[in-house]
């Protein structure tokens, strides 16, 4: 394929719905800016989410990924694919996200002597299974051939300077993907049934907490009859539809599009997580002037100013979980609605997204 003029720039993901939902403002700025953007994802082109990407000018490319363990068969055949893209369309830089494109993205960039940038959105279980080792071994290979890691938070930056899988003069600290603050805004609640409604985003799953999250439901509502505890996601693991089912304690809103609706209507958002890269729902639902409740663990803590915009409990405890929620409800309608502001304020100073998109712009037009 013969190039034009723009610079090309290519993102390899491994879902479209992540690229346009957390980084659609970058997308839509490098278009802007008069850059080509490609975007290689394993969803159709007919997935509402590519849809959107494309119309905004993207161009699409269908790759598969299987995001779950390692098939060295199917691995070998994502990094084909990943070479036969870059060969199709030269990219002057490429973006990864997530863990099979930030290894083999980067893998097929250096070979190719092209510059590029990984993205730590967060380790998730790859750090921590049995596969850890390998993974290590992996990441620290591919560190090695980028030009750039972004963090999203701090904890795993010191983690993989500490194991030397990245050295300092590449790694640049962000926070998170930020959050969109003029989509993401204070809105007024509609309903009025003197109900506290504590509000759960996310997939449905272990190491999501949802364990926790259901048994203080259990205990919570015994005691405090006013109190709603909604889920709002899809299940990641089946065992939990029926769970949820036979639950009085918990109210399953679905899975939801757009999430403001359903955050214009909670009192609290909680995320009970094992662990996150930076939590995008405490952002958005901080964004909306909502109080927070979640794990005091890397890309929550850094969120939360614990008394001051909501609460902070240890992960996998339920008890300290339903401690905070007792001291959440104990505090008057002023108070709350103050922690509210408060959330605000600090997304404003700390996570607007314009100053993640400026970060990258800065870095692409450096290397490019």
């Amino acid at each position: 394929m013969m190039k034009n003029n723009k610079k090309r720039i290519l993102i390899l993901a491994n879902s479209g719905r992540d690229i346009y939902i957390f980084r659609g403002e970058l997308v839509s700025r490098l278009i802007k800016e008069g850059f080509e953007v490609y975007f290689s994802v394993p969803q159709k082109n007919s997935n509402k989410k590519v849809e959107v990407l494309e119309n905004m000018g993207a161009k699409h490319i269908k790759t598969y990924i299987n995001r779950r363990g390692i098939n060295p068969l199917e691995d070998l055949k994502l990094i084909i694919d990943y070479k036969n893209i870059v060969k199709k369309i030269y990219p002057d830089l490429i973006l990864t996200y997530t863990v099979k494109p930030n290894i083999y993205g980067n893998w097929v960039a250096s070979y190719y002597n092209i510059s590029s940038i990984m993205n730590i959105t967060g380790i998730g279980t790859s750090l921590n299974s049995k596969l850890k080792y390998f993974v290590k071994h992996l990441y620290s290979s591919a560190c090695k051939r980028t030009d750039i890691v972004f963090f999203q938070n701090k904890s795993n930056l010191t983690l993989f300077l500490e194991k030397n899988m990245v050295s300092k003069n590449k790694s640049v600290l962000i926070p998170g993907s930020g959050v969109n603050i003029d989509k993401f805004k204070p809105l007024e609640k509609e309903s009025n049934d003197n109900k506290i409604k504590f509000l759960y985003i996310g997939r449905v799953m272990k190491e999501k907490g949802i364990e926790e999250y259901i048994e203080a439901s259990k205990l919570l509502k015994e005691k405090y009859s006013n109190l709603e505890f909604q889920i709002l996601g899809s299940f990641e693991e089946d065992e939990y539809e029926e769970i949820i089912e036979k639950t009085s304690s918990v109210k399953f809103l679905g899975y939801s599009h757009d999430v403001r609706q359903e955050i214009k209507e909670a009192d609290c958002i909680v995320n009970p997580s094992y662990h996150e890269g930076m939590s995008n729902i405490l952002l958005e639902g901080a964004a909306m002037a909502k109080p927070l409740i979640a794990s005091n663990i890397p890309g929550c803590k850094e969120i939360i100013e614990n008394n001051i915009n909501g609460f902070l409990f240890k992960a996998k405890s339920s008890l300290q979980l339903q401690k905070r929620i007792i001291q959440f409800i104990s505090l008057s309608p002023a108070e709350r609605t103050k922690m509210g502001e408060e959330s605000r304020k600090k997304i404003e100073k700390e996570f607007d997204r314009k100053i993640v998109t400026n970060e990258y712009l800065k870095k692409i037009n450096k290397l490019i």
